[in-house]
């Protein structure tokens, strides 16, 4: 395999995320140096990272483990590590080893930029009552739940997700829906558990497709992320802009 070539920016609105542009190869022999780089920023007090993997022709099972690894120190930081760009051959392995359970990706660097500044300003100025706080502790268990979802939408946003009757008292809703949520396209059941939980990512938004309230409904990470460029939903902040203009 070819070697590893690492370039490190500062960018955000506070320049404190740390953008490695990565070229080449990482495997067994390039991780290493990805390992010592990351390391090296960490120490210097930086929490926040993008990986763009734009330039990357292949990554092993040993370079995937280096972003792993490092995600969860970073996490007992308050930090986060997010990869952008990847190939279509090197996002097969990505999802094929099921590092998008663990790996938030993003296809810009623009995109991973305006999520970390997002929700800095989110958890700056929404109190710690807020959806996106509340949501953020719940288990992917919970989220494959839709009774739960639904209950945990109604009771922060104030806002019935079934349908109120025209003789409903206030406060009380009617459970049965009027539509049947499983014969729905599918773009429209994924804007309609977006505006329910803007915080879900694509893992989160495939457990809930694939649940008894939408029938079972199966796709693939790549297709979902697909469709989810196309209604222009492929960030948390999109989704989050969505879910307040409605």
């Amino acid at each position: 395999m070819e070697g590893i070539q690492i370039d490190e920016y500062r960018v955000g609105a506070l320049k404190d995320i740390a953008l490695l542009k990565t070229h080449g190869y990482v495997d067994t022999n390039t991780s290493p140096e990805l390992q010592k780089v990351l390391g090296l920023t960490i120490e210097q007090g930086v929490c926040q990272f993008i990986i763009d993997m734009g330039a990357v022709q292949y990554v092993s099972s040993a370079g995937w483990g280096v972003f792993v690894g490092e995600i969860r120190r970073l996490q007992e930081k308050g930090g986060d590590l997010k990869i952008t760009q990847m190939s279509s051959e090197v996002y097969e392995v990505f999802e094929m080893l099921e590092f998008h359970r663990i790996l938030s990706n993003y296809d810009s660097i623009e995109e991973a930029i305006e999520d970390f500044d997002f929700y800095r300003e989110l958890n700056n100025t929404v109190p710690a009552t807020s959806h996106s706080h509340a949501l953020a502790s719940v288990s992917d268990e919970e989220i494959a739940d839709s009774s739960f979802i639904s209950e945990k939408s109604r009771t922060l946003n104030h806002v019935p997700v079934e349908t109120m009757s025209p003789s409903s008292k206030p406060g009380r809703f009617n459970h049965s829906r009027e539509i049947d949520e499983t014969l729905l396209p599918m773009n429209e059941k994924i804007k309609k558990i977006v505006l329910e939980n803007p915080i879900l990512g694509a893992w989160g938004l495939k457990r809930m497709l694939y649940s008894p309230r939408f029938g079972y409904t199966k796709i693939g990470l790549f297709k979902l992320n697909k469709i989810l460029k196309s209604l222009s939903l492929n960030t948390k902040t999109k989704r989050f802009r969505y879910f307040r203009s409605r």
